[in-house]
């Protein structure tokens, strides 16, 4: 069929109409790999009751937009979804989505929406891939879960890709006690430390030791430390084996923070300093919580203009982390879920922060959450999100009952994607 793509929706596809004297007139048809504005032939490759999913076959008017991917893998690797677009026209659909996701929550809009970007490419200071049975790395695809065999990543830090081709042609060249499946490199701003994961599926049946030393021997000198993992599916999956560091040094914004194996950090090296100062540059006063702290990116600043910081983390890996990171400092790591920590500030009545930052997962914070939060009548909150469903369905609470939009700002985290980081001003009103 013949389609107009009308306009860009999360999740990368653009939306177009049918049209014509059948069952299917006005149904929505999305369809990927096009841009608003651009007359496609395409197949129907799914269909609903509402609605449609559409594969393209041919672009009959282009965008004025459209530009050729910078990465031969683009469309068929599920990684990006907006490399057919120019960088200028990929933050435009961002906010347009954006702002269409808080309308129909019956959120109000700002007239204004800043906008934070930076280098859209080797962005990336964490990537992971998988092997194929040939022993290839590859992506997970765009129309499946198969494995995309890949070459290159210009959306990651060159010595990720450097360092995994590495990683693929030490293993083709060894019998190993167990097969690993999947890899995990993270590097620091500048590419001076490397850490990798390495994942297996089952138990080893020997000792890993001394292939594990053999590898590191094998890869590059940035490589600060490697572990081996059971890939069970876990949020902390067993450590098997490890060599070298158990953590490295990263900098952003001033400090040196400790970042251990498998601990949360933000993914773009190039924004990471401007985005911690678009939280914490101005924000004083006596008490300040940080929920969903991490490693204590946001709390570790924070230290320095609160006379208190209670830095809230239930994970694991990053726990350790955090209180190594607030030594010192008018910081104290709490270590509790978000929820957890506010159920007990209602019965114990700890004294009125007055900040509070929220940087949940992508699931948000959720109904008891927010009625919580309400509750507590703090001046200023920072909600910071990387899910505009899941933020605009808190701040349809948050905002009804006792808060109101101060600013908001779309800080581009995963250029060529088409996910989007948001981060929002509440104040008391």
């Amino acid at each position: 069929m013949k389609l107009t793509m009308e306009k860009p929706v999360y999740g990368g596809d653009c939306l177009a109409r049918s049209v014509g004297d059948t069952a299917k007139t006005g149904k929505a048809i999305f369809a990927p790999l096009t841009l608003p504005g651009e007359t496609v032939t395409a197949h129907i490759t799914e269909e609903k009751r509402s609605f449609a999913k559409a594969e393209v076959d041919e672009i009959l008017t282009a965008s004025p937009h459209r530009v050729a991917p910078a990465c031969p893998h683009f469309a068929a690797c599920g990684g990006c979804h907006y490399q057919h677009a120019d960088y200028a026209a990929q933050l435009a659909f961002k906010e347009q989505i954006f702002r269409e996701t808080l309308r129909r929550s019956a959120v109000a809009v700002p007239a204004e929406i800043r906008v934070l970007s930076g280098n859209p490419w080797a962005y990336r200071n964490r990537i992971r891939l998988a092997f194929t049975e040939s022993g290839e790395l590859g992506y997970r695809g765009r129309r499946s879960h198969a494995l995309v065999p890949i070459r290159e990543c210009p959306i990651a830090a060159p010595i990720l890709i450097q360092a995994a081709r590495q990683v693929a042609a030490f293993l083709a060249g060894i019998s190993i006690p167990a097969p690993v499946s999947e890899l995990e490199l993270f590097t620091n701003r500048d590419e001076t430390q490397v850490l990798l994961t390495l994942f297996i599926e089952k138990m080893p049946a020997a000792a890993t030791d001394a292939w594990l030393a053999a590898l590191s021997d094998a890869l590059p000198s940035q490589i600060a430390g490697i572990r081996l993992q059971l890939a069970d599916g876990s949020l902390d999956p067993k450590t098997l084996d490890a060599i070298g560091e158990s953590s490295m040094t990263y900098t952003a914004a001033g400090f040196p923070y400790r970042v251990d194996h498998g601990a949360f950090f933000q993914v773009n090296r190039w924004l990471i300093d401007e985005f911690v100062s678009l939280i914490t540059d101005h924000p004083s006063g006596g008490v300040a919580w940080d929920l969903f702290a991490g490693v204590g990116l946001f709390a570790r600043q924070l230290a320095g203009n609160f006379a208190q910081v209670l830095a809230v983390e239930s994970a694991p890996a990053s726990f350790s982390a955090l209180r190594h990171n607030l030594s010192g400092t008018t910081g104290r790591a709490v270590g509790s879920t978000a929820l957890d920590f506010l159920r007990h500030n209602r019965e114990q009545r700890e004294p009125r922060p007055d900040l509070i930052i929220l940087d949940p997962p992508r699931a948000g914070l959720g109904e008891e959450t927010t009625s919580l939060l309400n509750a507590i009548h703090v001046a200023q909150m920072i909600y910071v999100s990387c899910d505009p469903a899941t933020l605009a369905r808190d701040l349809r609470t948050l905002t009804q009952e006792r808060y109101k939009i101060e600013s908001i700002t779309l800080v581009d985290m995963f250029p060529q994607t088409f996910h989007l980081e948001t981060v929002v001003h509440l104040i008391h009103s």
